[in-house]
């Protein structure tokens, strides 16, 4: 099923992001992951793809395999195009077609210093306008509520997004917040500019400092003055601070729900504790 039939048929949606794990005996697990995460019945899940030249690729879409056909739930498999040919994405894009994989959220990539760029995708509208060619795939698409950090402007950031929907995305996953103010007024832009594909909100549960230390670094989102005081006073008790990191991201999840938001994008970390936690705090208002 395509990702876009959902949307059409339920609202709001939940959806899962996973990554390939980068040592082996973490990837023998994954199986273990898998059926937790699926058991909490989520309406797809996202597998992410490593850079160019990265064996994390082929367990992308290997896992993905296992979403669909072991336990029945439909995968959206992130592919990024920076590192590749045409010829290397066509040969994906068959991959995923044999597989019977009909979901793809097309990226750029982040700049990898370690592999050398090439020249046929430099923005994913790029990759998106491709892989419309190419076969007959629902395309998701990145978007920034508080726009892209290579953007000029919110506005240039806004008409880049309109590009690529334009391209052929026809269903947008944000980028982690913090403030859902900045979202709401995100949409509001959005719609404006005539972006009318379904906005799902991405949330990602803070339950250590050092990551979303690291996540804040590499997406520039910023920080409400309640989430820095919660962060503050519970970063030296591990317990407390994954307590509050949960509380605050159902807090986020409820404001979103109660605004019709239409869909939720969790970032599971491949943690299938805050995962359970998260559909916890929310099941009686889905």
């Amino acid at each position: 099923m395509k990702i876009q039939t959902i949307f059409e048929t339920k609202k709001p949606v939940l959806s899962f992001e996973i990554f390939p794990p980068k040592k082996e005996i973490a990837l023998k697990n994954i199986d273990g992951i898998l059926e937790e995460l699926c058991s909490l019945q989520p309406d797809f899940i996202s597998v992410t793809f490593g850079a160019g030249g990265s064996s994390v690729n082929n367990q992308t879409v290997e896992i993905a395999k296992k979403i669909k056909h072991q336990y029945h739930l439909e995968p959206l498999v992130h592919l990024t195009c920076l590192n590749y040919n045409k010829q290397e994405i066509s040969g994906i894009l068959e991959e995923l077609k044999d597989s019977g994989i009909e979901n793809i959220l097309a990226l750029r990539g982040d700049v990898n210093p370690d592999v050398e760029k090439k020249d046929d995708f430099h923005y994913a509208s790029d990759l998106a306008a491709f892989v419309k060619m190419k076969g007959d795939f629902h395309i998701s698409g990145a978007c920034y509520p508080e726009t892209h950090i290579e953007a000029g402007s919110a506005k240039v950031d806004i008409l880049n997004l309109k590009k690529k929907t334009e391209s052929g995305v026809d269903h947008l996953v944000s980028q982690l917040f913090f403030d859902n103010e900045l979202f709401y007024d995100f949409c509001d832009r959005a719609r404006a500019a005539g972006i009318d594909a379904p906005i799902e909100a991405g949330i990602m549960p803070v339950i250590n400092k050092a990551q979303i230390e690291k996540m804040v670094s590499l997406c520039g989102a910023s920080l409400p003055a309640k989430f820095s005081k919660m962060m503050q006073k519970y970063e030296n008790n591990k317990e407390a601070l994954f307590d509050a990191g949960i509380a605050y991201a159902i807090d986020q999840i409820v404001d979103l729900l109660a605004h019709d938001v239409a869909g939720i994008h969790l970032f599971t970390m491949n943690n299938p504790l805050v995962a359970r936690r998260i559909c916890e705090g929310i099941k009686t208002l889905r």
